[in-house]
């Protein structure tokens, strides 16, 4: 058994150190590509059908053509699962356009890349997320839809991580982006929620946030316990206002939030979280727990 990183690249498993793509495959050259993060938990992939069906969706969306079937991604996953050391890890399926000439021109390129890389990922350390993220509100604006829509998971990310560098540069754990009309779009790689008198509270998707799978599974979590839910535009005062605040995604899973521009929330992690969390957490036992 592998007992480091493992990636499948195009039919071959290997340590992730020896897996190579040509340096002008166009997902290097230009963020030609989609992706998508999938966790698993003991050895079983958690929603992975709704992450393969994303896949296709972004591939269509830039017109990609994905050179395996659902059925042979399930079973590269499968293997991949099963060649890393430990029962509960992090995989990045990526799908680049290939290899071709320089130019943006996709034509040339002839041959997709697909690459699976099995590893742990946790996107703020666990004190932190013990004692609450610390949030500030970037400068750095989402891209709107009419110039790269949001549902698309693509290779580029440039505008997120200018982001998190600027979370970094304020000593913050995580950035919030807002959209070109000042409403709160997501996080860096997370979709953000905050309760308010009871109240569950996220931007629709239109808003400029990513259609999460988490998110997707928050929300339901919460119409089944009992719990309101709202999907409406926010702004910067909402966030401050809010009673409790979190993010959720396939990496963040779901982590409370302490402060948001050095302002402290009243609950960290607050009783609607703690009800959502352990919800969460029957879903995964659930779904990937052992049967016997």
């Amino acid at each position: 058994m592998v007992k480091q990183s493992v990636t499948w690249l195009n039919g071959q498993l290997l340590p992730t150190e020896q897996a190579t793509v040509p340096v002008n495959d166009h997902g290097l050259l230009y963020g030609d590509g989609v992706f998508e993060g999938i966790r698993f938990y003991k050895r079983r992939a958690f929603r992975l059908q709704r992450h393969l069906q994303r896949l296709q969706l972004s591939a269509r969306a830039i017109a990609l053509a994905i050179p395996l079937s659902t059925e042979e991604l399930n079973a590269v996953i499968e293997r991949l699962i099963e060649a890393f050391a430990d029962d509960d890890g992090y995989i990045r399926l990526m799908v680049t356009r290939g290899a071709g000439p320089l130019g943006l021109n996709p034509n040339s390129c002839s041959q997709p890349n697909v690459i699976a890389i099995a590893d742990q990922l946790t996107m703020i350390a666990i004190a932190e997320q013990q004692a609450g993220a610390r949030l500030i509100v970037s400068s750095v604006r989402r891209l709107p839809a009419d110039g790269l829509d949001p549902r698309i998971k693509s290779l580029n990310y440039l505008n997120h991580i200018l982001a998190k560098i600027e979370a970094n540069h304020a000593g913050a754990d995580e950035a919030i982006l807002l959209n070109a009309q000042g409403r709160v779009a997501e996080g860096t790689a997370d979709n953000i929620f905050l309760v308010r008198d009871g109240r569950l509270l996220t931007p629709p998707c239109s808003e400029g946030a990513l259609e999460g799978i988490t998110r997707e599974l928050v929300l339901k979590l919460a119409q089944d316990n009992g719990i309101e839910t709202r999907e409406q535009p926010l702004g910067v005062y909402d966030l401050y206002a809010a009673d409790e605040c979190f993010l959720t995604g396939t990496g963040a899973e779901l982590i409370p939030v302490a402060s948001i521009d050095c302002r402290s929330l009243p609950g960290c992690p607050g009783p609607v979280f703690q009800r959502l969390q352990q919800a969460f957490r029957r879903i995964i036992d659930q779904e990937c727990g052992v049967v016997l």
